[in-house]
C-alpha cells in the first residue's frame, strides 16, 4: 500500500507534508508533488499534514482520483526529490478547492 498526490495539489504544491516524511519519498515537479511508491512505507504522517487535503491512501483515494496512482509513480521517476519544506506557490489560496486541474499539470 502506498500514499498518493492526487488532483488538489496541482498549483498549489504545499510541502508540509515533505517534513514529516521518514522515507523522503517526495519528488517535485514545478506545480505538483508526487510520492514514490516504491519508496513509501505507508506511515500515514504525510496525510494529516497536507493543508490542501491532496493526499490519500492507495485503497481509500477517491474513484475520480485513480489516474493518480500511474502518474505518481511515472513522475517519481523524472523529477528531483524533495526533503524540506518550500513555500507553496503564490496563488495556491487561489487554487486550493478547484477540481478538474490535471490540465494545469506541469510536467
Amino acid at each position: 500500500m502506498t500514499f498518493v498526490v492526487t488532483d488538489n495539489c496541482i498549483k498549489c504544491k504545499y510541502t508540509d507534508c515533505v517534513e514529516v516524511c521518514p522515507v523522503d519519498c517526495f519528488y517535485e515537479g514545478p506545480n505538483f508533488l508526487v510520492i514514490d511508491p516504491d519508496e513509501c512505507i505507508d506511515c500515514a504522517l504525510c496525510e494529516p499534514e497536507c493543508p490542501a487535503n491532496a493526499i490519500f491512501s492507495e485503497d481509500e483515494l477517491p474513484a475520480n482520483q485513480t489516474a493518480y496512482i500511474e502518474l505518481n509513480a511515472d513522475l517519481c521517476q523524472k523529477w528531483p526529490n524533495i526533503t524540506e519544506k518550500k513555500d507553496s506557490l503564490p496563488d495556491a489560496e487561489q487554487w486550493d478547492g478547484v477540481e478538474g486541474k490535471l490540465q494545469y499539470l506541469e510536467k
